[in-house]
């Protein structure tokens, strides 16, 4: 009996038998799946915000949010003191510098290293139940791969056999002068167990001086995806050639005092500007002169931006010819006169048009524009971002995104119009997106013009706010220096709301949660980061050195495993010379968000669907095989 089918589903099965071509090979594949729907979920590990703040981030990420201290507490219970657990933590951490640190220390011996590795297997395979083998396999380093799997699959305890061949295994390893190295391979593996995934949700960029280290470490991790932020797109728009964000990177860098990223990251030489800033401006200090400069190159080019791109809706940020340069006033978008600080421009020729570059800022511009497209670091960064990134994610029923859904004051999709069509709620974000990638394809003028946008825009979701950076240069009074924001981000404690945004992005509204950054959460005001009856969780809690005196504390992470949902609260943050010195670790508040009524499994997770709907596929395939519509090999 055939199977009625449609050309294009026979034309589907008959590739799937090229890659399954006997039954047997289909049956295994089915099995194999199969069995993988009844294991727990693995761990998702969720961050925001990090601007930088490299030796937090690689403390956390060392550590997986003190799961591993979790995971050796429940293995070593009353067998390790504190003290002895301290140390086994920070050696997995940082295996490679405490080896260096106990042996210069003259702490370290045969029977150490014997001891470790026998302490690291043990805590391994507790860890390795929630995988299959292939899986396993795909996580062990590759230069120690035959050996650890020889060393998981022993069962000393069972056999005497086996344990005299499991402790010779220990014992050549380290004979023959490879227990650090597999010290280290048994550290690599404990991590990539600890943490299945790893969500980004924006801003890699800013403040903190080592965002090119932070994404050299992601780019080692095997299942990443990032949600850009504002502060990234601003970054890559820079890198694909816009002069608009290049003068925007610049003066971030310049402000928050972190120029080595520029110079030593990534190559980008300021000495021109520099040069150009402290002859214009001879009575400031060099750094202030240089963000000066190129403050007055950014206003200009967003002025430009501005005029050609009016469905932005920005004009309100068209200051520089609402200057009166003979009194030192300026007329704000909102008709009201202010006094400037100061009314020197000595790059504004009063007789010529105020938002065009002079001779000599064109070549700066142009200048600094070729040391952003030609800086490989940059370029390998910006495409790892394009690569595991989006505008938003929807992932085992949560909604990941950085800042905002544009909302009216009611709670209702904001409709944006741009060149003709209007656009709300995911279609908004849909056609942000594209816009981004047009930019980085094609390299276009329209999509450059949207990278600053997202930048900046008030109707932008990666931003959602109207920058007064002018007014905050050059204006004494800060009640000017209040910025509009969409209402999202006073409506996100309404459920309605939030569940109203769920469902728009095909979510469960009762089951799902709204992950955010962008705003930090003041804990020492009061505020929480759970909001809606915890169907939004907004994780940004100033990793960043400058936004911890806002916060008060030293950042946030979320946990999402097999039982639930929990968020830590970071008090300190270790860094590698402590945690080495007093095996310090963080220290943080756990909190539940989300406890689960059973175990959640891989059968309940997207992987789960998608699985299934393999095994579905196999099933036909295997119908095919058994009533010859298709004959096996």
């Amino acid at each position: 009996m055939t199977i009625p089918m449609t050309s294009e589903q026979d034309k589907v099965l008959r590739l799937m038998a090229e890659k399954y071509p006997t039954k047997e090979i289909v049956y295994e594949k089915i099995v194999y799946l199969q069995s993988q729907l009844m294991l727990p979920k693995g761990t998702e590990h969720f961050m925001s915000d990090l601007h930088g703040a490299y030796d937090a981030f690689f403390h956390i990420l060392n550590n997986c949010s003190g799961v591993i201290k979790e995971k050796v507490d429940y293995c070593f219970g009353e067998r390790m003191t504190d003290e002895e657990k301290a140390e086994f933590c920070t050696l997995i951490y940082y295996p490679r510098e405490k080896v260096e640190q106990l042996t210069v220390q003259g702490k370290i011996s045969g029977i150490w290293y014997q001891q470790n590795l026998a302490n690291l297997l043990e805590l391994t395979k507790l860890m390795s139940w929630k995988f299959p083998a292939n899986k396993m396999r795909d996580y062990i380093p590759k230069r120690y791969e035959s050996v650890i799997v020889e060393l998981m699959n022993t069962r000393p305890e069972h056999d005497e056999a086996q344990l005299y061949y499991y402790k010779q295994l220990i014992e050549t390893i380290v004979e023959i002068g490879g227990g650090a190295d597999y010290i280290e391979a048994f550290s690599v593996l404990i991590k990539r167990l600890s943490v299945e995934r790893i969500h980004i949700v924006g801003d890699f960029f800013d403040r903190g001086d080592r965002p090119d280290g932070i994404l050299d470490l992601l780019m080692q991790h095997p299942s990443v995806d990032i949600q850009w932020g504002n502060h990234d797109v601003l970054w890559m728009g820079a890198a694909l050639g816009s002069e608009v964000c290049i003068a925007g990177v610049i003066r971030n860098s310049l402000r928050y005092r972190n120029t080595d990223v520029l110079e030593r990251g990534y190559g980008i030489s300021l000495r021109p500007l520099s040069t150009f800033a402290s002859r214009i401006y001879p009575d400031e200090n060099p750094i202030k002169a240089a963000e000066r400069a190129v403050t007055m190159m950014m206003f200009k080019l967003e002025g430009a931006l501005i005029q050609r791109n009016p469905d932005f809706q920005m004009e309100d940020r068209l200051l520089l010819d609402k200057i009166d340069y003979s009194s030192s006033y300026v007329t704000l978008g909102n008709g009201r006169r202010v006094e400037l600080e100061s009314a020197y421009f000595p790059t504004i020729d009063n007789g010529a048009d105020c938002y065009e570059l002079t001779e000599e800022e064109q070549h700066i511009i142009a200048d600094l524009r070729s040391y952003f497209l030609e800086s490989k670091a940059l370029q390998r960064h910006v495409n790892y971002l394009y690569e595991r990134g989006s505008m938003y994610m929807c992932y085992n029923g949560n909604l990941l995104f950085h800042a905002c859904v544009p909302l009216d004051e009611t709670g209702e999709f904001r409709t944006i119009a741009y060149k003709g069509k209007e656009y709300c709620g995911r279609a908004w974000f849909d056609f942000c997106e594209e816009k981004a990638r047009e930019a980085w394809n094609e390299h276009t003028q329209e999509g450059l013009d949207f990278m600053y946008f997202l930048w900046c825009g008030l109707l932008a979701p990666t931003s959602g706010r109207s920058f007064t950076t002018f007014e905050r240069s050059f204006i004494a009074d800060e009640s000017t220096w209040e910025e509009p924001s969409d209402p999202y981000f006073r409506l996100i404690n309404d459920e309605t709301v939030c569940e109203r945004v769920l469902a728009e992005f095909g979510l469960d509204p009762k089951r799902g949660h709204i992950i955010n950054g962008h705003v930090p959460v003041k804990v020492k005001k009061g505020e929480s980061p759970m909001r809606a009856n915890g169907r939004a969780l907004v994780i940004d809690g100033g990793f960043a050195a400058p936004f911890r005196a806002k916060t008060g504390i030293s950042g946030y992470t979320l946990i999402y495993n097999s039982r639930g949902l929990r968020l830590l609260q970071h008090q300190t943050v270790a860094n590698v010379r402590e945690a080495l010195r007093e095996n310090r670790d963080i220290e943080s508040v756990s909190q539940t968000v989300e406890l689960q009524a059973r175990s959640c499994l891989v059968r309940d997770t997207d992987r789960g669907a998608a699985i299934m709907d393999e095994i579905a596929d196999l099933h036909t395939l295997l119908r095919a095989y058994q009533t010859g519509h298709i004959k096996p090999q």
